[in-house]
């Protein structure tokens, strides 16, 4: 079982240091808004990923007026403890220990301790466009499969090549073909590659979303997804091929694995033009839980579990479901933040579920 004992934190955010004893598998975070609920349960995600879930850039997450940041936790994995130190020292230079001996990528560390994390924005997944959907299946299958990631990281960094190509050919009147087929060559292994586990992927969360879907909901409504991909019906050169002239005029790439997504349906209609809020939202929380269990699955353990502000999103039933799922039939550790202590004992004396409550000063 994964577990999170201490955090840490110097310089993270609104903090200048905290430390916090996370002794109880279901913690309950709880204060006005802007104590701090939300960054812890940041600090420690960061801890899991090598980056912040709510902020693009190192640069943003350092508190205001400071050079850098420290988090250190203190963690254990099947009853083995583990120690990691992530410093940032300003001006884009990052360490991360584990144990005290350094990674030498960041990558490396990424699955070592899986986590899954439900925030209020994170309802963009359901109404948004297909870029969240791509950061959703690419997040969860990273932590799987470290081989995903380097085909990822290298697929992406040769995309950027040839659309910086494409614009130079505008710019300066004149085309390389050869030197395009190059790229377009160098894009085919890691596109292919990335398109058969995202296929997979997929295959293996339709029943887990159906499956939450009803639970939370309390209903028997037929949910439905479907993976999207230019590639569903021709390989990647071709498809390549196929768009080379408007990637041309456009100075940019419109044909590849960058622009897949996941199809949504509810009772066989479009589900962000037809599902009510309470809809939505428990389609979110499908998503987020199956995503749960399939990394379970994969890593024989639960990962971290993370809600924040979810009280406010769901009505009484809905929210009912959620929490007798992850604080009594997951055997995680999770971290929930509310503005209410009254609300989050209620609901934890409810469940008959130990708990440890954080209550963050004013």
């Amino acid at each position: 079982m994964l577990r999170v004992n201490k955090i840490s934190i110097t310089q993270y955010k609104n903090y200048d240091f905290a430390a916090f004893d996370l002794t109880e598998r279901v913690i309950g975070i709880c204060g006005l808004n802007g104590m701090g609920k939300t960054n812890l349960l940041d600090a420690i995600y960061y801890c899991c990923f090598t980056k912040s879930y709510f902020t693009k850039t190192d640069a943003l997450t350092v508190q205001f007026s400071k050079d850098g940041f420290r988090l250190e936790a203190m963690l254990e994995n099947n009853a083995v403890p583990e120690k990691l130190v992530c410093i940032h020292r300003g001006v884009g230079k990052k360490e991360l220990l584990l144990n005290d001996v350094a990674y030498e990528k960041m990558s490396q560390h990424i699955g070592k301790f899986p986590a899954v994390m439900v925030a209020p924005d994170d309802i963009e997944l359901v109404t948004g466009g297909g870029e969240e959907r791509r950061r959703y299946m690419d997040t969860v299958i990273s932590q799987m499969d470290a081989g995903y990631l380097l085909q990822l990281i290298q697929y992406n960094k040769v995309l950027q090549q040839r659309n910086s190509l494409l614009k130079r050919f505008a710019e300066q009147g004149k085309t390389d073909w050869p030197l395009l087929e190059v790229l377009d060559e160098q894009l085919v292994a890691p596109g292919n590659f990335i398109y058969n586990q995202r296929k997979q992927f997929t295959a293996d969360l339709i029943p887990l979303v159906q499956q939450f879907y009803n639970q939370i909901a309390g209903n028997n409504e037929t949910v439905t997804l479907q993976y999207e991909s230019q590639l569903n019906n021709s390989d990647l050169a071709a498809v390549l091929n196929n768009w080379r002239q408007k990637d041309f005029i456009l100075q940019r790439t419109n044909g590849g694995i960058h622009k897949d997504d996941i199809a949504m349906q509810l009772n066989g209609q479009l589900f962000k033009n037809t599902a009510s809020q309470g809809q939505r939202k428990s389609l979110l929380f499908a998503l987020k839980l199956a995503e749960f269990e399939l990394l379970k699955r994969n890593k024989g353990f639960a990962p971290l579990l993370f809600l924040d502000d979810v009280f406010e999103k769901l009505d009484d039933n809905r929210m009912q479901h959620l929490l007798a799922w992850v604080c009594n039939e997951n055997t995680g550790q999770v971290f929930i933040t509310d503005t209410h202590r009254e609300r989050l004992q209620q609901a934890f004396n409810s469940l008959a579920v130990k708990y440890q409550l954080i209550e963050l000063p004013q």
